[in-house]
């Protein structure tokens, strides 16, 4: 017979809901979409220099971001704040991973997976951007270029060390075009809560989510061919990070103008970021 009484695993699930949800976690959520943000608009802004600047050695990447960051006053804690936002993103993630997303199917294997990497991942920037504002120079702000290289040197010293880069490789590329196609098809809108947005709010939501995540998608996948290429011809220095990968769109026949409408996209999704935090169902 029925009754009205919940089970043991339904309360346990209903305690796990509760603390996924709970305001420290939201809170933590939001600032880190702010500090992604932030960073996003920085590389995009150092691209667009990249663009019209020959033989500038400052990088378009997460290293470049943060250095801009320190030479400014107060740049010390401004990397404070940061660092500490990227780690309430990654706590966000880790509650996602162990309790389930917002959403009907956010308790599916495949999504938690996905939310515990995304964990690792800020948790990793969270710590070089920290390392970084205690004077571990090397850290966050470190070239992408170098670590990519460092990397992909080490992997094909491994037996199958080709192939082990190559599938990576095209697993990135894989990634990339995936992110692109999803900003494409508006994906994020089951993420934010569109009814409270107003019309023209919903149009440049659209706007900077659609041109930011197909920009970002792009860089992600163009970065996974050249780690391909590295593979293929067995030679690390093919291999790229950000920055380098950046530089390449204006080695094409449309010139420096390609690396500026991809930067300007960069920056388009860290604005996107600010509307997570803003909107964002956590």
């Amino acid at each position: 017979m029925a009754t009205g009484s919940a089970t043991p695993s339904s309360s346990a699930r209903g305690r796990a809901g509760r603390a996924a949800g709970s305001t420290a976690v939201a809170a933590g959520a939001r600032a880190g979409f702010v500090a992604r943000g932030v960073i996003y608009v920085l590389v995009g802004v150092l691209a667009v220099r990249l663009a019209f600047t020959h033989g500038s050695r400052q990088t378009a990447d997460r290293g470049g971001a943060i250095a801009e960051i320190a030479h400014h006053p107060f740049g010390s804690v401004l990397l404070w704040l940061l660092g500490v936002a990227l780690a309430g993103m990654a706590l966000w993630r880790l509650s996602e991973a162990a309790f389930g997303q917002a959403g009907p199917d956010g308790a599916k294997a495949g999504k938690r997976a996905a939310a515990a990497g995304r964990c690792v991942f800020y948790g990793f920037v969270s710590y070089s951007v920290l390392a970084y504002a205690i004077g571990e120079k090397g850290s966050g702000g470190g070239s992408s270029d170098k670590t990519s290289r460092d990397v992909t040197a080490k992997a094909l010293a491994w037996p199958g060390g080709q192939w082990i880069v190559g599938a990576a490789g095209v697993a990135v590329v894989c990634c990339g075009l995936w992110i692109a196609a999803r900003a494409c098809m508006r994906k994020f809108h089951k993420h934010l809560r569109m009814g409270e947005m107003s019309r023209r709010q919903r149009r440049a939501v659209d706007f900077v989510g659609v041109f930011g995540g197909a920009s970002r998608g792009i860089v992600f996948a163009t970065a996974g061919g050249f780690a391909v290429a590295a593979a293929k011809r067995h030679t690390p220095g093919r291999a790229t990070g950000m920055d380098t990968t950046l530089r390449s769109f204006a080695g094409t026949p449309a010139g420096p103008w390609l690396l500026v409408l991809i930067a300007l996209g960069l920056v388009a999704f860290g604005v996107f970021s600010w509307a997570s935090a803003r909107w964002r169902v956590v």
